[in-house]
C-alpha cells in the first residue's frame, strides 16, 4: 500500500489559517495557492515546459511568438510609429514568446530601437530563465523586470501590452445556488482536517447569464482582478495603447464549475498538494471586455486563436520555416503548427482579444467593425 502523502507547508498553513478565521472563499485560497509570499505556486517554481506542469504555444511553435512580434510592430506602426514604445509582457513564462517576437519585429524598420521591454514577473525562477533566454537573443534591447502590473510601469508615448495565459490565472471566486439563495463557495476542513470545499455565506452575484435563471447546484463564477488589469489600461488609455490578451474561455457568462488544478501534465485535485499544483479558471471574456469598455477602452474581439494566427499568416510562415528545415525538422514543426491552430484543440479553445485606446485602428487580423457591446460577445 502506498504511503499517505504528506500535506505541503502551504497545506499546513492554510488549514491552521482556517482553524483560526474560518473557512476561505475559493477567491482567497486561489489566491494564496498562487501568490502566498512563501510558498505560493508562482513565486518559486518554474511552471512552464517540459520539466514543468503544463506547455504554451509558445513553447509548442516559434511561429506563435513571431506572428505575435509582427502583430505588435503593425501597432507601432499604426500608432505612428514613436521614438519610444514601452512593450509589456504580462507572464512572461520562460521569455519565449518575447524572444521570438523580438526577433521576428526587426523586419520592420525602426521598431528594434524603439522598443523598451517590461515583464510583469513575479517568479524567481522563471526571472532568472527570462534573463538568460532574452540576453542571448536580444542583447541590444532594454529589459526592465517588475513584481506586478501598474500604472508607473510604462512612462508612453505608446505601449503594447502582450498577455498570453494571464486572465486564467488570476483567482475566481465561486458562488453556488442552493436552497433558492446564492452562496460563498469557500474551502474548509473535512472530518479528516483536510481541505474541502464547503458552503458559506450568502451572497449577491455580480452579473447572471441573460435569459438563464439559475437551477439548484449552479456555480457561478467571477473575477474580481480583472478590474485591476483594466484600471491600469484605462490609466494607460492617455496615449496610444494597444493590449493583446491570449486565453482558454468563454465568451459569453455563463454557470459552470471551471476551477482546475494541474501538475507535471496532468489534472490533479484543487485541495491536493496546495503551492505545487498550477490553479486556473476559464475566462469569462465578455466579463474581462466589460471592465474595460466601462473605463472607455474599445475592444476588438474575441476571436479564436486560430482565426487571429491564420488572419497573420500563419500558413505562409510555417510553409517558409518547412521549405528551409531539415527533413527531421519538418514533422516536428508542422505538428506544432497544427496543434496551436486546430479548431478542435488550442485553435478553437482559445480566444484572442484586443483592448485599444480610442486613437488606435482596429489592428489586423480583427474585423473592421469594432465592438461597442455585449452584444457582440456571442
Amino acid at each position: 500500500m502506498a504511503a499517505e502523502q504528506q500535506p505541503t507547508p502551504l497545506a499546513l498553513k492554510l488549514e491552521e489559517r482556517i482553524r483560526r478565521e474560518g473557512a476561505l472563499p475559493v477567491y482567497e485560497y486561489m489566491r494564496a495557492c498562487l501568490q502566498d509570499p512563501e510558498h505560493g505556486y508562482y513565486r518559486r517554481r518554474p511552471a512552464v515546459g517540459a520539466g514543468g506542469d503544463f506547455t504554451t504555444a509558445p513553447e509548442i511553435s516559434q511561429v506563435f511568438g513571431e506572428l505575435i512580434g509582427i502583430w505588435a510592430a503593425v501597432a507601432w506602426r499604426a500608432m505612428g510609429h514613436p521614438a519610444h514604445l514601452d512593450l509589456v509582457e504580462l507572464g512572461p513564462g520562460r521569455g519565449t514568446m518575447m524572444s521570438d517576437a523580438l526577433r521576428a519585429a526587426r523586419v520592420v524598420p525602426g521598431f528594434s530601437a524603439a522598443v523598451r521591454v517590461h515583464l510583469v514577473e513575479s517568479n524567481v525562477a522563471l526571472r532568472e530563465v527570462q534573463h538568460r533566454t532574452l540576453s542571448a537573443s536580444a542583447p541590444a534591447v532594454p529589459i526592465a523586470w517588475h513584481d506586478a502590473l501598474s500604472p508607473a510601469l510604462a512612462a508612453g508615448p505608446a505601449t503594447v501590452v502582450l498577455a498570453n495565459e494571464l486572465l486564467d490565472a488570476l483567482p475566481v471566486r465561486q458562488l453556488v445556488f442552493t436552497g433558492g439563495t446564492w452562496r460563498e463557495r469557500s474551502v474548509g476542513l473535512d472530518w479528516s482536517g483536510r481541505l474541502a470545499l464547503v458552503p458559506g455565506g450568502t451572497a449577491d452575484p455580480e452579473a447572471l447569464p441573460d435569459g438563464h435563471p439559475p437551477c439548484e447546484g449552479d456555480v457561478l463564477e467571477s473575477h474580481p482582478d480583472f478590474a485591476e488589469v483594466a484600471d491600469v489600461l484605462g490609466q494607460w488609455s492617455g496615449h496610444p495603447l494597444a493590449a493583446l490578451f491570449i486565453d482558454y474561455g468563454h465568451t459569453r457568462t455563463a454557470f459552470g464549475d471551471t476551477l482546475q488544478a494541474v501538475r507535471q501534465h496532468r489534472y490533479a485535485s484543487p485541495f491536493e498538494c496546495p503551492g505545487e499544483v498550477d490553479l486556473t479558471a476559464h475566462v469569462d471574456f465578455a466579463a474581462f471586455a466589460r471592465e474595460c469598455l466601462s473605463r472607455g477602452l474599445t475592444i476588438d474581439g474575441p476571436i479564436t486563436q486560430g482565426e487571429f494566427l491564420l488572419g497573420l499568416g500563419l500558413a505562409e510562415r510555417s510553409a517558409r520555416l518547412m521549405a528551409s528545415a531539415r527533413p527531421d525538422q519538418i514533422g516536428m514543426l508542422e505538428a506544432g503548427v497544427q496543434r496551436i491552430s486546430d479548431p478542435g484543440g488550442m485553435g478553437g479553445r482559445f480566444k484572442v482579444l484586443c483592448v485599444r485606446s480610442a486613437g488606435v485602428p482596429v489592428l489586423p487580423p480583427f474585423p473592421p467593425r469594432p465592438m461597442t457591446s455585449k452584444a457582440r460577445l456571442r
